[in-house]
Parts: C-alpha cells; sequence; structure tokens
C-alpha cells in the first residue's frame, strides 16, 4: 500500500467506523482518477444503494477538508461483492471453506499465484488446500492481492445470508 493510500485510510476509517461500517479496502484506478474505497456493515448486514450513498457524502466531506489528492477524482463508494477481496486476517478466517485465488510479492515455494480452499490462519499465513490436493502456507506478509472465487457454496451462503437478513426485518 502507498503512502496515499494509508493516509487515506487513516483520514476515512474514523468517519466509516462512526457510521457502523468497517472499511475494507482503499485503492486508486491505475490512472488515478477514481479512488475506489470499499466498506461492509460491522453488524454484518447486507449492503444496500443507501448506505454507499450515505457514505459517500460523508467521506466527500471529510476528504474535502484534509484533500490528500493532488488534482481532480472521482469517489467511489462500494460493497465487497460476492466475490470480495481478502485483505484483513479476519477474512480469512471468516471465510475458511471456500476457494480463493491469491498472488504474493515474493515466491512461495517457487510460485506466486495461487488457487485454493482456504483452510484458515496459522501463526500470520494463510493455510490452502491448492487443486492438486497439496498444502501451501502463505504469510499474509506477502500477499498482494487475494480475492474469493465464485462457487455455488459460496452463492448459497450468500443467498442464506439475505435471506436471514430479510427474515430479521
Amino acid at each position: 500500500m502507498t503512502e496515499i493510500l494509508r493516509r487515506i485510510e487513516d483520514i476515512v476509517a474514523p468517519t466509516i467506523v462512526g457510521m457502523g461500517f468497517e472499511l475494507v479496502r482503499v485503492a486508486m484506478s491505475r490512472g488515478g482518477g477514481t479512488l475506489q474505497v470499499m466498506i461492509e456493515p460491522a453488524d454484518g448486514r447486507p449492503m444496500d444503494v443507501e448506505d454507499c450513498a450515505n457514505v459517500s457524502r460523508a467521506l466527500s466531506a471529510v476528504l474535502d477538508v484534509e484533500d490528500p489528492i493532488p488534482g481532480a477524482y472521482t469517489l467511489e463508494v462500494s460493497s465487497p461483492g460476492i466475490d470480495r477481496p481478502l485483505t484483513r486476517e479476519k477474512d480469512y478466517v471468516r471465510w475458511s471453506g471456500h476457494l480463493a485465488r491469491m498472488e504474493t510479492s515474493e515466491p512461495v515455494e517457487g510460485r506466486r499465484r495461487f488457487k485454493g480452499v482456504i483452510l484458515g490462519l496459522e501463526n500470520g499465513a494463510v493455510r490452502l488446500r491448492l487443486e492438486d490436493s497439496k498444502e501451501a502456507l502463505v504469510p499474509l506478509s506477502i500477499v498482494s492481492r487475494a480475492k474469493l472465487e465464485l462457487t455455488d457454496a459460496l452463492l448459497d451462503e450468500h443467498r442464506r445470508a439475505r435471506e436471514g437478513a430479510e427474515q430479521a426485518h
């Protein structure tokens, strides 16, 4: 993560948390024209468009005051979606048992790309069962990108969560 993204994360996180959400990721588009802030409700309920709009308005005001990005940009507030990025330790625990793709900044056992079922987190490393049934231990400190793969099991879990949220209302 670049210094400017760390600074932006420090600026927006208190507002996001104060509004009842968790910060999943802050990213800039390759050309620098779009600042993406990915959030999810802290209570686990499903996101809706109004959540994104409310957080976007609040973050716009905070970012206008702090002005961390030189030049013009577009703010995009979104949810992680079903095939979400994995950015925090708790994501690997929460999504254990699901298929993920990972890329590392350094080779692990001769490779930088992994696809496998998340088996959990051990001493700062993600344990994966790879497609060939072997296991790999990938240190979180060198994971440059990771996301869930869309599978029937993931879709089923997402559907069950939505149904549970609808019944709660």
